[in-house]
Formats: C-alpha cells, sequence, structure tokens
C-alpha cells in the first residue's frame, strides 16, 4: 500500500468558506463585545471609593451596598446564563448578541444617572441581564467560525481581550473621575456599545443548534434564587460581623437547599437547563472548578485593593488604573501563547503553575504596607497576570472541546456561570471576612466618638475616615489604616489558600501532556460524529 494511502485523510471542514475568510474579523467583533462587558467591571472597581463618598461626589455607598452592585450584576447574570445559552442555541447566537448589547447599553445610560445606591443596583442588574446573552453567545460564536485545530489559538485570543479590558478599564475609568462625575463610567459604554452593534449587524454569521431542547424555567429560577439567598447571607454576615445570627443563618442555608433542589431537579428533568452529566468527566469537572476558584479568589482581592491603593496609599483613580497595566499586559502577551506552553508541557503542568502564581501574587498582599514599593505592586501584579493568563485559554479550551459543537452556547454558559458565581462569591465571602476582621480592630478606637456614630463608623474604612474627617478627629486616620491593612493580611491568606487548592485540583484532574504519536488522527475531533456543515470547495 503507497504510503499516501496509509494516512488517515484529514477531516473535512465545517465552516463555510465564506464564514472561514471572515473569521479573525469575526473575533475582532466578538473581543469589542467581551471587552465592554468585562471593561464596566473592572471600571468600577476603580470607581469604588468615589461612589462611596457622600454627594454630590459620589452616592454615599456603604460597604454592603458596593458589594451588591457588584453582586447584583453578577448574580442576574450568573444565574440567566443557562437560559440566555439554551436560547442563543435555539434563536440563534447573533440574535442572542445583539439583544444582550442592546439590554447593556440600556442599563449603562440608566445607570450613570443612578440617584441613590438602590437605583444603581437595580439599574447593574439589568446590565447583568444584558451580559448574560453576550458572554456566551461570544465564546459559542467563535467555536463555529473556527475550525478545531484552530480554536486553541482563537480562545487564547478571546481571553487576552480580557486582559486588554483589565489594562483600559481601570485607566479610561481614572481619566473620567478625574475630569467628569462618576456616571460617565457608565455613559462611556453606551457609544462603545453602538459600534459593536453595527460591526456584528455586518460581520457575524448567524448559527443555532439544529434539535435544541425545551427551556428549563424551573432550573433557572431555582438557580437565580438560591444564588441570591446564599450570597445576601454571606454578605448580612460581614454586616453584623457574625455568621451566627438567624438574619445569616436562614438565607445561607435556604440558599444551599434550594441550589441543592436545583441539582436534583436538573438530574431528573429530560430539558435541563445544566446537564449535570457532563460533571462526570474529570477533565471538564476540573477545568470548571478551576475557573471558578481562581475567580473566587481573584475577584475578592480585586475588590479591597482599590481601597488599600485609593484610601490607604493615596493614589487617584488613575494612578490605580495604571498600576493594574502589569496584570493586564501579562494577560495580553501570555493568553494567546498559552497553547504552545500546552502543546510542551501539557494542561496540567501549565495550569497548576499558573494557579500556583496567582496563589503567590494573593499571597503576597499579606506582606504589603503603607510604604511597600511601587515596582513591588507592579512586580506582583505581573506575576497574577501571568498566572491567569496560563489558567484561562486552557481550561475554556477543555470545557468547549469535551462538548458537541452544537451544544456551544450551553457550554460557554456553563464556563460562564463558574467564572461569574466564583467571582461573585469571592467577593461576598472575602468582603466579608475583610468586613468583619475590621470591625474587630477598627472597634476599639471608637470609644472617643459619640455614641450615635460609633456603629456607621465602624462600617469600614472609608466610613471611619469620612467621621474622622467631618468630626475633626484625626487621630483615628491611623488606627484605621493599620486595621485595614490587618484585615487585607488576613483576607490575602484566605485568598491564596483558595487559589492553592485551585492548584491541587488542576495537578489531579487536568491531563498531562500526550505525545504526538499517541493520538489517533480522528481522536480529536468528536464533533464530526454529527451532521457537517457544507465543506469548503
Amino acid at each position: 500500500m503507497p504510503e499516501s494511502s496509509a494516512t488517515p485523510a484529514p477531516a473535512p471542514p465545517r465552516v463555510p468558506e465564506a464564514v472561514h475568510r471572515r473569521r479573525w474579523a469575526v473575533l475582532g467583533v466578538l473581543m469589542l463585545s467581551l471587552l465592554i462587558v468585562v471593561l464596566d467591571n473592572s471600571i468600577l472597581n476603580v470607581a469604588v471609593r468615589t461612589i462611596s463618598s457622600p454627594a454630590p461626589t459620589g452616592l454615599g455607598a456603604t460597604q454592603s451596598e458596593l458589594e451588591w452592585a457588584i453582586n447584583s450584576y453578577t448574580l442576574v447574570f450568573a444565574g440567566l446564563l443557562f437560559a440566555s445559552g439554551l436560547l442563543g442555541d435555539r434563536l440563534g447566537r447573533k440574535r442572542s448578541l445583539l439583544f444582550g448589547l442592546t439590554v447593556f447599553g440600556l442599563g449603562s445610560a440608566l445607570a450613570a444617572f443612578s440617584g441613590s445606591p438602590g437605583e444603581l443596583i437595580a439599574y447593574r442588574a439589568v446590565m447583568g441581564l444584558g451580559a448574560a446573552f453576550v458572554m456566551p453567545a461570544t465564546l459559542a460564536v467563535l467555536m463555529n467560525v473556527f475550525e478545531r485545530d484552530e480554536q486553541p489559538k482563537a480562545i487564547g485570543i478571546w481571553a487576552g481581550s480580557v486582559g486588554l479590558a483589565i489594562a483600559v478599564g481601570p485607566i479610561t475609568g481614572g481619566v473620567l473621575l478625574e475630569h467628569f462625575w462618576w456616571g460617565s463610567i457608565f455613559l462611556i459604554n453606551v457609544p462603545v456599545v453602538l459600534l459593536a452593534l453595527g460591526l456584528m449587524s455586518w460581520l457575524v454569521p448567524e448559527s443555532k443548534d439544529p434539535a435544541p431542547g425545551r427551556i428549563d424555567l424551573v432550573g433557572v429560577l431555582l438557580s437565580v434564587l438560591g444564588l441570591v439567598l446564599l450570597v445576601y447571607g454571606i454578605i448580612r454576615g460581614g454586616e453584623r460581623a457574625s455568621f451566627t445570627e438567624a438574619g445569616v443563618l436562614v438565607p445561607v442555608l435556604a440558599g444551599l437547599a434550594v441550589l441543592t433542589a436545583f441539582v436534583l431537579y436538573e438530574k431528573r428533568t429530560d430539558h435541563p437547563a445544566l446537564d449535570v452529566s457532563y460533571f462526570r468527566k474529570p477533565v471538564f469537572s476540573a477545568a470548571v472548578a478551576a475557573i471558578a476558584l481562581v475567580f473566587f479568589a481573584l475577584m475578592g482581592v480585586t475588590f479591597f485593593s482599590a481601597f488599600y491603593l485609593q484610601s490607604v496609599r493615596g493614589y487617584s483613580a488613575l494612578d490605580s488604573g495604571l498600576l493594574l497595566l502589569p496584570l493586564a499586559l501579562a494577560q495580553m502577551v501570555f493568553a494567546p501563547r498559552a497553547r504552545l506552553a500546552v502543546a510542551r508541557f501539557g494542561a496540567r503542568a501549565v495550569c497548576a503553575t499558573g494557579m500556583a502564581a496567582v496563589a503567590l501574587g494573593l499571597g503576597a498582599f499579606a506582606f504589603f504596607d503603607a510604604d511597600t514599593p511601587v515596582w513591588v505592586l507592579a512586580l506582583v501584579f505581573l506575576v497574577q497576570g501571568a498566572g491567569m493568563a496560563h489558567i484561562m485559554p486552557p481550561v475554556t479550551v477543555a470545557i468547549m472541546q469535551t462538548l458537541p459543537r452544537e451544544k456551544a452556547g450551553s457550554g460557554s454558559a456553563i464556563n460562564n456561570t463558574f467564572r461569574q458565581v466564583g467571582g461573585a462569591l469571592g467577593v461576598a465571602v472575602l468582603g466579608s471576612v475583610l468586613s468583619s476582621v475590621y470591625r474587630g480592630e477598627i472597634e476599639g478606637h471608637l470609644g472617643a466618638l459619640p455614641p450615635a456614630v460609633r456603629t456607621t463608623a465602624g462600617e469600614s474604612l472609608e466610613a471611619t475616615l469620612a467621621v474622622a474627617e467631618k468630626l475633626g478627629a484625626e487621630s483615628l486616620v491611623a488606627p484605621a489604616h493599620q486595621a485595614f491593612l490587618d484585615a487585607m493580611h488576613v483576607t490575602a491568606y484566605a485568598s491564596a489558600g483558595i487559589a492553592a487548592v485551585g492548584a491541587v485540583v488542576v495537578a489531579a484532574f487536568l491531563p498531562g501532556r500526550t505525545p504526538p504519536a499517541a493520538v489517533p488522527p480522528q481522536a480529536t475531533a468528536p464533533e464530526t460524529q454529527q451532521p457537517a456543515e457544507p465543506a469548503r470547495p
């Protein structure tokens, strides 16, 4: 037999030629859509100190209200990702993108003119609704415009756009806050949304699942209710500096019960929002666990780092944004190249090393004080960014290539749900730890204040500094800074521990390096078993 006949023919192309030719332009539009969603949160993290200031500078939001301004977005986002992924697969991912961006832009305009913390929380929830339709659709479209061999590279670039958002967000937010009112950080989203809508209508092809199932409304409602109850209880625990009170335990336990009911229901229904059978695959489970754990650790630290940089160190919002540049640049540089490291060393070694780097960066916060050199901060952010860049692309590839191509929307929803839920719980749990430790540390220094303001002054660093400025109690500033640093150190240890657990998980369950000769030619193309799209001529 001739040597050429011994080599199996490559799988036929799955992407039509017209779509294949413009695949990189389509990726650029998807990145723009992703950028605007991620950029919003990175801007908000820089602006939390301004929003917590009394009117007219800010809204006078408490720490709990700031957490809910983040979590109302994240919980609506995470709770609706299941439904939005299924709707995208059923009705079309392009339609999902257009709808989501429109709602997101409308929510941004409303949030910009919020008159109270409550209004901001409500409009952030509207933005979360829009983002829930954008995020899974971007990855689902990507999986349908790139052939399998190019998907790791495309996903790496897609993930690297998060780094671009991390860089652009804080700097943009800093510039806006120095020249305009706080609402401008949301209003800036509107022209970007309009640009993305125009490009998307022109370039992005439509795709959908040819055989979608029914939408699981019961499952979606159970997941939203369970998450809201759980995180509300955790936030209340931080506010009350106690996790044993009935007002804290009841919502926490109720949330856990509802989430348990959600899992049981999903196992029995014939049209689940979340197909729990995916989690029987160790690689899939380890990948989603890694996403949840790294964002749990990272989002909690991101939340308090803004207060450390601005309130303790005295940096402006713009300076704080510039300090995050090393983290963003590391993601932008390394994320698109992570696939090369995976090809050489295997996903297990690359992701475990990345998680260890994130844990090291988070643990470094435990040694920061008011005089830590700026170059040390920049180095720590660089290490964190490099670690993230070697986690997100490989685990996203592992999740998306485990599932059938027709279920790309559902797979993307699972990927992003665990990422967002992990981030929401990170802000809630680590924010509660920070608040509890701070209250305990500062309480002994509030005795000289009038009894009527002691409770308010002890809620957070910003509250203490505001009361000190109002009453001329300058002696409170140094103890408040030290109390916050002590609380930050404890929270940093907890964050690093969570990231270390993630390193153990990926080291135990992700695959190692597979020698190329051991891989059958068709072994990595399970979607060829599905109905093929027209081949390119």
